[in-house]
């Protein structure tokens, strides 16, 4: 049994409540890093521990505040991006779902290290039941006197704000969310400068996730050494994975990161194995964004070494036989599924989400998804594959933001490994009209007639 930090008390009768929370020993850390710790104490404590933020890229978060300007004597601010849209992804739902006051306490306690006194949580519009949860959790807060002015006696005073996103996935990227926050449309800025110089308001400003912040108080009533004790290398800690897909538990799940693949896949503590005897096809590791994996490189890299949970071990072989942990949003397929209309479908939500500001991007986009929509629908042309890659090429790594990046990389990897997915259809249009077309005839099954064409 993998050891569990952010869902320990996830089933305590009522631990959406502050006098449940409380009584379980929660706010502890406030009261630690207010009565016996300084600011740069805790971020010294939070760099230790080694966290990486848990929204996708992995940055180090203590090296992330270890940025914020302190020089100019501007106000600074926490903002805690809870604007999870990535396909594949609810983990930081469910913590404020289930248990608020733990990503209320976080922020309280990362707050103080950066020398905030007006903080924000940034939810997604959609997230309306949450909101409210939240805005509970926040009353009962400083109904008992963790949010306001001189908490616990200290003369440190914070207030604590919810603030809902329009449902655009595009402020999900941190200048994005600044900018939405700030009452303007949520287009991302160009950097530098950076947040943590001018972010909201042209203050100095750290935008966390909401399971990055979660982990600050078990890291300060503990030790930044007794979390880095926990997980492998460089990953450290545990970390929420949103399990959906082909198999027979899905949920979310905290795992110690380095546990292998092929025990998170098939353990009965995780996912359980495959829902049905049909066999493993695919896997994307990390949400939408990032490259889908074919079964022979889960379990195993190309090296032939066990494939971990971490960020080192499912990025490596870089893209041509690797993918990223990213958000964590862990999809699996089995050989019922089309990666064509997989991939279109992921294509249809960037083109959606794009904001449209940068030209490859806001073209690009509706190329991808109006090619892929004509393969998967039997109208697909010959050059259409080598078209598809030609457009995600222009669109990875020229745009303001990481959008274009995360609407090229799963066409990339899906020509890579199953161009002849690709080729089927465009070869074959009549047997792949019926949308269910592998449900009967799996790929694996089918993909010698490709072959057979070839001679």
């Amino acid at each position: 049994m993998g050891r569990k930090i952010l869902l320990d008390k996830i089933n305590v009768p009522g631990i959406k409540t502050y006098e449940v929370y409380r009584r379980e020993g929660g706010y502890a850390s406030v009261e630690k890093a207010l009565k016996k710790m300084t600011p740069d104490e805790v971020v010294e404590e939070v760099k230790t521990s080694g966290l990486r933020g848990r929204g996708g890229a992995g940055f180090p978060a203590g090296m992330k505040w270890s940025f914020i300007d302190k020089k100019s004597g501007n106000p600074r601010h926490l903002v805690c991006n809870a604007d999870e849209s990535e396909p594949g992804t609810f983990k930081d739902r469910f913590l404020m779902e289930y248990i608020p006051h733990l990503l209320i306490e976080g922020m309280i306690t990362s707050s103080y290290a950066l020398g905030a006194n007006l903080s924000y949580i940034y939810i997604r519009g959609e997230y309306m039941w949450v909101y409210k949860i939240l805005e509970r959790a926040i009353a009962e807060a400083k109904a008992a006197g963790w949010l306001g002015k001189n908490i616990l006696g200290s003369g440190y005073d914070l207030e604590l704000f919810v603030q809902i996103g329009g449902g655009a996935y595009i402020c999900g990227e941190e200048t994005a969310l600044i900018e939405s926050l700030e009452g303007n449309r949520g287009n991302p800025r160009l950097k530098p400068p950076f947040p943590a110089v001018k972010g909201l308001w042209q203050n100095p400003t750290v935008v966390n996730n909401v399971e990055t912040i979660a982990a600050v108080p078990w890291i300060i009533n503990n030790s930044g050494t007794d979390y880095a004790a926990i997980g492998i290398g460089r990953s450290t800690g545990t970390k929420l994975i949103s399990a959906s897909g082909n198999i027979k538990n899905q949920g979310v799940f905290e795992i110690e990161l380095g546990v292998s693949v092929y025990e998170f896949m098939n353990s009965d503590e995780y996912c359980g194995g495959m829902q049905t005897d049909r066999p493993l096809k695919a896997l994307v590791p990390g949400g939408s964004s990032v490259p889908i994996l074919p079964a022979n490189l889960i379990y195993k890299t190309a090296a032939g070494e066990d494939r971990l949970m971490t960020y080192e071990s499912l990025s490596d072989g870089g893209f041509a036989t690797g993918s990223m942990l990213g958000s964590g949003g862990f999809i699996v397929y089995d050989d019922r599924a089309c990666i064509v209309r997989n991939t279109w479908n992921f294509s249809r939500f960037y083109h959606h989400e794009s904001c449209g500001q940068c030209t490859p991007c806001r073209e690009g986009t509706g190329w991808l998804e109006k090619v892929l929509h004509r393969i998967e629908n039997g109208h697909g042309r010959e050059e259409d594959i080598e078209l598809l890659w030609s457009i995600q090429s222009k669109i990875e790594g020229n745009t303001i933001c990481p959008l274009g990046d995360a609407a090229s990389w799963p066409v990339a990897a899906a020509i890579r490994h199953f161009k002849e997915e690709f080729e089927y259809h465009i070869r074959f249009p009549e047997k792949v009209k019926n949308r269910d077309h592998f449900v009967a005839e799996p790929f694996e099954k089918m993909g010698h007639l490709v072959a057979k064409q070839e001679i």
